[in-house]
């Protein structure tokens, strides 16, 4: 029987959070409404400033959290809702919220989502898994192919995305073992973010920062490649450790390969398209523009109806990613002054240690690609924006293993497996997940520190 007590605790935390939306509203309303009802005056010259912080803030512990209680809405939600009240309050014209929308972001996310849709319908991932589960005859083995997968194909083809893939069909084939799949599914989310941090197109943070600071692909690779391997490799010990009684105690494997339905012609195209666009990456081409283009090429087929492709791809990441940067833009332009720049310069953020660190906590409160957007000005200035961003790439996406809510990447694990019945706590995450974070971020700050 549940508690009577808990019960009016929801209740109230959705009267918390209706209200606090509702007083961001009207400040927003006041801000947009003050200068021209009193002009001149100081609450005139300071509605507008007031209203972009209690967006900007509001906005940021929504995110946070996840959605605002006692209400139905998303990140996403959350995100559109932020950027309107930020134009709505005269913090941002309406013009400069269009141009503080990073196009190329937006447009290297939903091409590399059109590039993993056509893999996974053609079937490559399930076929993928069958050959997985024909070579590996130990549960230790079955890790360290799972690790090794989920990080590879990460790297280049979001993180995000691929745990979407390889959560359901991971899943699957350890309970057709008979196996535990809870170490499994941890290896899948740990490794997808510790594997994304090689390339710019490893997640959604790396692709702003990509966007942002115009570092070639293969100079990013180059620099952060050596701290992912090194991640992986740390990633399967770790797992391995914390669960000895599924990996060390003999076991062999005996299971019949896993049926799936391909299609090769299908399959073939995606897999040249893929090899076509990482190619493009590494040859120097926009990212973007190679994706997208690749993208739009792999539409052109009779095999499978586009709105199947539409369907796969995550249209609420690409409006929060377009909210966030009206909501950022809002408050850089109303509540950044050279004071404040000031006073960050003082924690000496062009120290890598410093920096990173500062980057790791910031991705665990509002999360990665919020704390990247925060930073942007702060790095701006800094003497070396090459290592700075670097140091920022790494940081960020190496922090989202700390916690199951570090990541979405870890949101999807987790909540495909409780579809399943299969719960994954934040304890079982937590201890794997937290020394895992701490010493990839170590190695990363000593690698760039070099």
């Amino acid at each position: 029987m549940a508690d009577p007590a808990s019960a009016p605790r929801p209740r109230l935390a959705g009267i918390a959070g209706m209200t606090l939306a509702g007083i961001v509203v009207a400040l927003a309303l006041a801000g947009a409404l003050l200068p021209w009802l009193e002009p001149g005056t100081l609450a005139g010259r300071d509605a507008a400033t007031l209203a972009a912080a209690a967006v900007f803030g509001a906005s940021y512990l929504a995110l946070a959290i996840g959605k605002i209680p006692g209400l139905a809405i998303d990140r996403a939600g959350v995100a559109l809702v932020g950027a309107c009240l930020m134009v709505v309050s005269g913090a941002l014209p309406l013009e400069d919220a269009y141009k503080a929308v990073d196009l190329d972001t937006l447009t290297l996310l939903l091409g590399v989502m059109i590039v993993v849709a056509n893999l996974r319908l053609s079937g490559f991932f399930a076929m993928t898994n069958a050959w997985v589960v024909q070579r590996a005859h130990r549960p230790l083995l079955l890790l360290a192919a799972i690790t090794l997968v989920s990080g590879v194909f990460s790297a280049f083809l979001v993180n995000d995305a691929i745990c979407l893939v390889l959560a359901p069909l991971v899943l699957d084939l350890t309970l057709a073992l008979r196996r535990n799949p809870v170490p499994y599914l941890l290896a899948v989310a740990l490794a997808s973010n510790v594997g994304s941090t090689a390339t710019i197109t490893g997640n959604p943070q790396n692709i702003m920062i990509g966007s942002l600071s115009h570092i070639p692909y293969t100079s990013f690779a180059a620099a952060l490649a050596p701290v992912a391997l090194i991640g992986l490799v740390l990633t399967a010990l770790l797992v391995a450790l914390m669960h000895r009684q599924e990996f060390f105690a003999g076991v062999r494997l005996q299971a019949r390969t896993p049926r799936f339905r391909a299609n090769r012609a299908l399959m073939l195209r995606a897999l040249l398209g893929t090899a076509a666009m990482v190619g493009l990456f590494f040859a120097g081409q926009p990212p973007a523009k190679a994706a997208i283009i690749i993208g739009g090429l792999l539409l052109l087929t009779r095999r499978v109806r586009s709105e199947r492709v539409y369907a796969e791809v995550d249209w609420s990441l690409l409006l929060m990613f377009a909210g966030l940067f009206i909501i950022v833009a809002g408050a850089q332009r109303a509540l950044l002054t050279q004071d404040t720049i000031d006073a960050v310069a003082r924690l000496h953020l062009d120290r890598v240690p410093v920096l990173g660190a500062v980057t790791a906590v910031l991705s665990n409160i509002v999360s990665n690609v919020p704390a990247v957007l925060v930073l942007k000005p702060f790095v701006a200035v800094l003497p070396d924006q090459t290592r700075a961003w670097l140091t920022v790439a790494m940081a960020a996406t190496l922090a989202g293993n700390f916690t199951v809510l570090g990541s979405i990447a870890n949101l999807i694990v987790v909540q495909r497996a409780a579809s399943r019945g299969v719960q994954i706590s934040f304890w079982q995450y937590f201890r794997v997940g937290a020394p895992l974070t701490v010493l990839t971020i170590v190695i990363g700050i000593l690698w760039l520190s070099r």
